[in-house]
């Protein structure tokens, strides 16, 4: 009897302690709020959710940069347990800092800074089963990448992120980078659709390897045109994109709209607000859209003053009331399967600034097998 219940025990714990099974879910194959906003730090997730979530809606999305210096596990997963409270969807978007020799660029990411946010996410209690990563930003403009846009290094960390977040945790759903749709190709920029063919080249099979098409689909040129100028560089960019991208893809890969909006100096509040309004129910209201995350919540006094949808009072201004006042769904995304207590336990733990490539036990796992060996010794003495 005692022999049956020990292997009873054994298969239990080589359940637990086997790499977790789980996978992506489709994200439009349950009732899907795709309002969204792109905010800039974490403390802002409150007024993102009232304006998210507002008129009816529920599981909004936000859009957040991570830095590569800023992995501070008290913060994010503060962030994290706040976003499950308050019904919101976190869309991480990789990012490294500015060059140490040129501030004006941004540094260009290595696998190091690839492995070490894989990680860092994944000690983290999400608040949803989809842990949606964007791999960095607007990687064909050269201030975005050490001064050159460079489709082939691009690729090739694309191609890397996606195994290595994945082989942390299936749930991981990897996001490609939004492109700068009005980009020309010049020495220090290139044109998105060269770009993206360019990628393929040099990766053959590189958006087999991604979950979903993250696309900027500003109204260029100079952020002003309406939503009913359908072209290559406008609102409706991300058609051309998803082209583009689907004719070197095998499946049909959802978008994710995770910057947008319309520049209020130049065509008012007003007109800004009704262009979102008309935009969101006519260019984006296709049924492989995913999320539609305008830029930006709240830009304060900095340089995006003219996107943000809020004042510097922080009170909301037309385009935000605009937003508010379109009926909005109520989304029911599927739960993270973490555990609650598993997961506090592992945050209280402090997070290696790197780890070696070939430590492939999570942190639940590592956790889980701390009480192993006393269980083992139990087992032996039963013989």
């Amino acid at each position: 009897m005692r022999h049956t219940f020990a292997i009873f025990v054994l298969l239990c714990l080589s359940f637990f302690l086997s790499p977790f099974a789980y996978a992506i879910e489709n994200p439009l194959a349950v009732n899907n709020n795709k309002i969204g906003i792109h905010i800039l730090f974490p403390d802002e997730i409150d007024k993102a959710a009232q304006l998210i979530n507002s008129n009816g809606g529920d599981w909004g999305y936000v859009v957040i940069p991570i830095q590569s210096g800023d992995k501070d596990i008290n913060k994010w997963q503060a962030f994290f347990d706040k976003a499950k409270k308050l019904h919101v969807i976190p869309i991480i978007r990789l990012a490294t800092e500015g060059d140490y020799f040129n501030t004006k660029v941004w540094r260009i990411p290595t696998d190091a800074d690839v492995l070490d946010f894989a990680n860092f996410l994944n000690s983290l209690s999400w608040p949803t089963k989809n842990r949606y990563i964007i791999v960095y930003n607007e990687v064909n403009r050269g201030d975005e990448w050490g001064g050159v846009p460079d489709p082939s290094a691009y690729a090739q960390i694309l191609s890397y992120a996606s195994d290595v977040f994945k082989q942390r945790s299936q749930d991981f759903f990897i996001i490609s980078a939004g492109m700068d749709n009005a980009a020309a190709t010049t020495p220090t920029s290139m044109n998105e659709y060269q770009y993206l063919a360019a990628m393929n080249t040099a990766v053959p099979g590189v958006f087999d390897k991604i979950d979903g098409i993250g696309s900027h689909s500003y109204p260029n040129p100079a952020f002003s045109q309406p939503p009913t100028a359908i072209s290559p560089m406008g609102v409706a960019s991300f058609q051309f994109e998803k082209n583009l991208i689907e004719g070197h893809a095998k499946a049909d890969l959802p978008v994710f709209i995770t910057e947008t909006g319309w520049d209020q100096h130049v065509v008012g509040e007003q007109t800004a607000g009704s262009y979102l309004s008309t935009a969101l129910q006519n260019v984006w209201s296709r049924n492989d859209i995913v999320v539609v995350a305008p830029f930006l919540l709240q830009a304060g006094g900095g340089p995006f003053v003219q996107f943000s949808f809020l004042g510097p009072d922080g009170a909301p201004n037309l385009v935000s009331k605009a937003l508010m006042s379109i009926p909005k769904e109520k989304g029911a995304p599927i739960a993270s399967f973490s555990s609650t207590v598993l997961a506090a336990a592992v945050t209280t733990k402090s997070v290696p600034d790197k780890t070696f490539e070939n430590s492939q036990q999570n942190s639940l796992t590592t956790l889980v097998a701390y009480d192993v060996k006393t269980v083992l010794k139990w087992l032996l003495h039963l013989q």
